[in-house]
């Protein structure tokens, strides 16, 4: 049977279960079921689910606070990486949000192939959240993609902290 393209829609609870499979594979202390029942029930959130050949294998949680959105959540299958698959949830992300929205998350300074995606689409670091992550103490990288970050500037992020130096 030949593959197909992937295609990309809204994350709906039907997909929960393999989403769960998901992230218990990707992350060390993954999402609940609640977590993402409550992002889902966020009318102001973008949910995306990224299929291969009938098949979940991706999603991408992104939640929006007043003027900023709070990209939260990009997973994909640890079977299916390396296929494009991160990168065109982002994209199909920032066409749906256009350039002037601003976005901000947080990612582990050991995580070098999604913090060059996240550069790769115009986002730099602005400050570090320490100890954010429980399973090990690690910090978090904040990272914001803005107009401003877009000309390589930090000047219309909020609260920036600067540059981040490598710990």
């Amino acid at each position: 049977m030949p593959e197909t393209q992937p295609t990309i829609r809204r994350l709906v609870y039907g997909d929960l279960p393999d989403v769960i499979g998901i992230e218990r594979q990707c992350f060390p202390t993954p999402w609940s079921l609640a977590m993402f029942v409550l992002e889902l029930s966020k009318p102001a959130g973008v949910c995306l689910a990224l299929e291969e050949d009938g098949v979940l294998a991706g999603y991408l949680v992104c939640s929006r606070y007043e003027e900023v959105w709070h990209l939260m959540n990009v997973s994909v299958d640890p079977a299916r990486r390396r296929r494009g698959h991160a990168v065109a949830m982002i994209e199909e992300l920032l066409g749906r949000l256009g350039d002037d929205a601003q976005l901000t998350l947080e990612v582990r300074p050991s995580n070098d192939g999604a913090i060059a995606l996240y550069e790769r689409y115009g986002f730099l670091a602005a400050g570090r959240r320490r100890s954010y992550y429980h399973d090990n103490g690690e910090d978090a990288i904040i990272m914001w993609r803005t107009p401003g970050t877009l000309r390589g500037t930090l000047d219309d992020v909020p609260a920036a902290a600067g540059p981040v130096v490598p710990s």
